[in-house]
């Protein structure tokens, strides 16, 4: 038999699996969301100073109201034109302008982990949303924290302005996916989001819902009680949306283990019925509490999704 007289070549090293922003983002992706700003629609508390409104009273350049004057008040404040009308003297105040805290609320209980055909998992998708817009948010100069949780609040850091912070944000995502043996708790732990977070902040929900719809629509409204911006992006796989399967399957419950022999085509209609009405319920309570929700399917383009957004949300944020 003949042999090759060269030296075979050696194999390749395998490559070093990617961390952090650059395991989700590449340059391309990071210059195009570079251009973008998330805004907040309500008065926030930062640290810096941003291009939010803050309930603080501070020398920006959109005026608020006017006080009396008093003892300590500098006169270049005083309003001239409202001495002259009532020969009283009174200080313009202004509104501060803030940077954004943004905490993210991110699901990684049991039922993220699914994904039909080729897709990303819920989990893997929600990672890769969380990931463009908190690089949105700290190049905008805001900062960003993180709530990852399932039954409980497994990893908790407070909000900061740095690539640094948000890399090691996403580094604790990827080392904690979701637990094949763990439940949802996600009502509790949005309830203990809300009472941890003591400055008014927006926070980001992204998660399935998979849950009780009632006590998720009650810690929802503890959010907003704190007097949080709250935006809710609903992320599911279109299989869990449609019901696609064509041919007889069994599904399996991933947070209870419980099987379920099924005829998908003659299930279908009432289905997407029972799914439409658990969708619109959640929608109509976010529209009735003033929270921004979409529904996010894993199968859509993720930029072009999060630039329609951005775009969408600023227009409204005028």
């Amino acid at each position: 038999m003949a042999t090759d007289p060269q030296p075979k070549a050696k194999a390749r090293s395998k490559e070093p699996e990617k961390e952090g922003i650059s395991a989700f983002l590449n340059p391309a992706e990071m210059h195009k969301l570079g251009r973008l700003v998330l805004l907040s629609r309500y008065t926030v508390e930062g640290n810096l100073a941003g291009a939010h409104r803050s309930p603080l009273r501070g020398p920006s350049s959109e005026f608020a109201d006017h006080k009396s004057y008093g003892i300590g008040d500098e006169t270049k404040h005083i309003d001239w034109r409202v001495f002259a009308r009532t020969d009283k003297y009174f200080i313009k105040r202004y509104e501060d302008e803030t940077n954004l805290r943004v905490y993210f609320a991110l699901d990684r209980s049991a039922s993220m982990n699914y994904a039909s055909g080729d897709g990303p998992t819920k989990f893997q998708f929600a990672c890769h949303l969380m990931a463009a817009l908190g690089y949105v948010i700290v190049k905008a100069r805001d900062s960003v924290g993180l709530f990852l949780h399932a039954e409980k609040v497994d990893v908790r850091m407070d909000a900061a302005n740095s690539f640094q912070h948000l890399n090691n944000m996403l580094k604790h995502v990827q080392s904690h996916p979701p637990d094949p043996n763990g439940g949802t708790g996600i009502s509790q732990t949005l309830h203990e989001i809300a009472a941890s977070i003591r400055r008014r902040a927006l926070v980001v929900v992204i998660s399935d819902l998979l849950g009780d719809e009632a006590a998720v629509v009650k810690a929802l409204a503890h959010l907003r009680k704190q007097r949080h911006d709250v935006l809710v992006f609903q992320t599911l796989d279109p299989a869990e949306i449609d019901l696609t399967f064509k041919k007889p399957c069994e599904l399996h419950d991933l947070e209870t283990g419980e099987h379920l022999p099924v005829n998908p085509r003659g299930l279908a209609d009432e289905y997407r019925k029972v799914f439409g009405a658990f969708l619109e319920q959640y929608k109509k309570a976010c529209a009735g509490m003033n929270i921004d929700y979409r529904l996010v399917r894993t199968d859509q383009a993720l930029e072009s999704f999060v630039r329609a957004y951005l775009e969408e949300r600023r227009r409204l944020s005028r």
